[in-house]
């Protein structure tokens, strides 16, 4: 991770203040599940005292210590990823407690990796602290859409493997977090793509859902873990990076096809 990284994650949500970077996106065409009677109140029993604008929106700038932990860190998904129609509300269970709020934009469009259904109910991966974090949504409130690809990076072995319907279409040798800044494993997603003409290390930068364990901030940002090439070969099979995942050029033009809310499954081994 860089001090322009974590510079252009904080410019792109600020929006307020302008933005310096150009949101690329590829998710392909999407489907509406289920869509609810009337958009402009939930169903009944998702209501809530808390007020929708009390509630902490989930981003990589944000945590929510109620969201449940993932409990299979390092299990695949059947693929499936999610786009809030409009900002709803996060439950810690089907008709459960909402702890917090997503809406359909961050760093551009936000999908998000379906790790469990339940009825009407989805629950996702969230790119909140802290790592791990999940959460339930009402179906009916969800754009959703496929996504062939897994993303496996391995640390021991310092490789990142491409996998589309389950078949490996690539693998790279990768630079990773450096002992004092590792890498989080566990299981993420692509958050965001990120093209920065200010900067000359990667020309495009794919922020995830995970967050530095050890750089609480970085730069004046969040300390996003992002996935972006160097100016350089030589950290490719090193423990050098502060987090971020470094990978060849060629691997960066394969992935940059990839859609958000792809999985990535970053294991130890």
């Amino acid at each position: 991770m860089s001090t322009r990284l974590a510079a252009v994650i904080s410019g792109v949500l600020l929006v307020a203040l302008g933005l310096v970077a150009v949101l690329v996106f590829s998710a392909g065409a999407d489907t509406v599940i289920g869509r609810p009677t009337s958009h402009h109140s939930e169903p009944a029993e998702t209501k809530h005292k808390v007020g929708l604008s009390a509630l902490v929106e989930s981003t990589t700038h944000t945590r929510l210590d109620r969201a449940p932990i993932d409990r299979h860190p390092q299990r695949a998904t059947q693929g499936w990823v999610v786009r809030p129609e409009k900002m709803i509300r996060l439950f810690d269970a089907p008709r459960g407690q909402a702890f917090g709020k997503v809406g359909p934009k961050q760093i551009g469009p936000t999908w998000l990796p379906v790790i469990a259904q339940r009825g009407g109910w989805t629950k996702v991966l969230l790119p909140s602290k802290p790592n791990g974090s999940t959460g339930w949504l009402r179906s009916a409130y969800l754009h959703r859409t496929y996504t062939p690809y897994l993303i496996r990076v391995h640390l021991g072995t310092m490789r990142l493997e491409l996998f589309s319907e389950g078949r490996e279409v690539g693998s790279w040798t990768v630079g990773i977090g450096q002992p004092s800044s590792p890498t989080p494993t566990g299981r993420t997603f692509i958050l965001g793509s990120i093209v920065d003409p200010n900067q000359t290390y990667s020309p495009i930068i794919l922020p995830l859902g995970t967050h530095s364990a050890t750089l609480d901030s970085f730069g004046g940002g969040p300390g996003t873990v992002a996935i972006h090439t160097w100016p350089t070969t030589d950290v490719l099979g090193t423990a050098s990076s502060n987090g971020c995942i470094r990978i060849p050029q060629d691997a960066l033009d394969r992935l940059i096809q990839v859609p958000l809310g792809t999985l990535v499954l970053v294991d130890p081994h």
